[in-house]
């Protein structure tokens, strides 16, 4: 599982039928899954994700979790974050999972997401061509992948 993190000021998602979600202060989380990932992929990053101590306090550090500051949180399903580009021009996307399995996955994440911050999370419409807007707080973008198993 690979994560790309954003604090955010704000970010917005919107797909045709002008569906729309929105947050406020927090992250949008983009998440790519490996045909490989399953329910201990899910546990490990988020609490990876609900515990990064990268908001900032009173005295300007990052040293604040998304858990203490309250933020929101917006995920998006981005497979293209597994695409491969060593080889012509034209990426491959052979490391990202299948449509079933991914959208089997990223709604457990998303559920097991809500349940940790006891709240809701706002999300993209899994598989929809969306358009994602967002406000970098920071700006602080970092990139995760879960731990490789045997």
């Amino acid at each position: 599982m690979r994560v790309v993190i954003q604090r955010v000021v704000s970010a917005n998602v919107s797909a045709s039928e002008a569906r729309y979600a929105a947050i406020g202060p927090g992250l949008l989380v983009l998440l790519g899954i490996a045909p490989q990932d399953g329910d201990m992929d899910i546990s490990w990053m988020i609490r990876k994700i609900v515990a990064l101590r990268i908001f900032n306090d009173s005295s300007g550090k990052m040293n604040l979790s998304l858990q203490e500051t309250k933020g929101e949180v917006m995920v998006v399903s981005q497979f293209t974050l597994y695409a491969d580009t060593s080889r012509g021009n034209r990426p491959g996307f052979s490391g990202s999972a299948g449509f079933d399995h991914a959208h089997a996955i990223y709604d457990r994440f998303v559920r097991q997401l809500e349940q940790e911050l006891e709240k809701p999370v706002m999300t993209g419409w899994y598989g929809a061509d969306m358009q994602v807007s967002l406000v970098n707080d920071g700006p602080v973008t970092l990139i995760i992948d879960s731990p490789q198993r045997p």
